[in-house]
């Protein structure tokens, strides 16, 4: 569903992304590991379309969307679940998901009951603001908003990063899940590895811009891919 093909990204004159290339099927959950700095969110930015690509092709659905901006890409069904999740602090858990609604046809701006399937946690604060939230309240607020525009492809930028480990289990729990309907493709970047290996299919690892290791997780030797995470 998702074809990153030789991708190069620049901050001005600094080289963020050479080269790289990355792919994500339904069903499926593709992993994104390395370091603090190494282009994992900017290969994240590229695919949603935050940050313009200097060469190479992201290809969605057979459609080539490197020129899109990010509202037509989400329109196309690209959800992003950001760092450090940025919710709206000032509004509520129910207007935060309302802001899903921008990406979908009037017909379809409802919350889904799965959302509170996933997340009951939610149905009980839809009167709260959401910086009243804890850390990982919020992170579940951010993926249900996400998950209110019905994405094909999920994508997540370190979604255990400040949470408690109680709410860590629940986040795989619904990645899981999703992942077993089998209609969407989810990308995920993490640093934690024990997270990242319990729900990947395959791994790609990053280094200095760079894919230096990637394939199905029962292909890769354990030890191999852990080096590139250590400091």
């Amino acid at each position: 569903m998702l074809r990153v093909e030789n991708v190069d990204l620049y901050y001005g004159a600094s080289q963020a992304l050479r080269g790289v290339g990355v792919e994500a099927t339904a069903g499926r959950v593709t992993t994104v590991l390395g370091r603090n700095g190494v282009g994992k969110t900017s290969l994240l930015r590229a695919v949603v379309g935050q940050q313009a690509i200097a060469a190479g092709r992201i290809e969605w659905e057979d459609e080539d969307i490197g020129a899109l901006p990010p509202h037509a890409r989400a329109a196309r069904g690209i959800a992003y679940v950001p760092q450090g999740r940025e919710i709206f602090p000032l509004l509520t858990v129910e207007e935060n998901l309302h802001t899903g609604y921008a990406a979908l046809p009037r017909s379809l701006r409802h919350v889904p009951d799965e959302i509170f399937d996933l997340f009951p946690v939610l149905k009980d604060m839809l009167g709260r603001r959401g910086g009243d939230l804890s850390g990982g309240q919020q992170q579940q607020l951010a993926i249900a908003r996400a998950l209110v525009t019905r994405p094909r492809l999920l994508v997540l930028d370190e979604p255990t990063e400040g949470i408690q480990p109680s709410i860590i289990k629940d986040i795989e729990r619904v990645i899981k899940l999703l992942a077993a309907r089998g209609d969407m493709a989810i990308l995920l970047v993490e640093q934690y590895f024990e997270f990242a290996h319990q729900l990947a299919d395959s791994i790609n690892v990053m280094d200095r811009g760079e894919v230096v290791m990637a394939g199905d997780k029962d292909d890769l030797v354990e030890d191999d891919v852990r080096r590139y995470l250590t400091v």
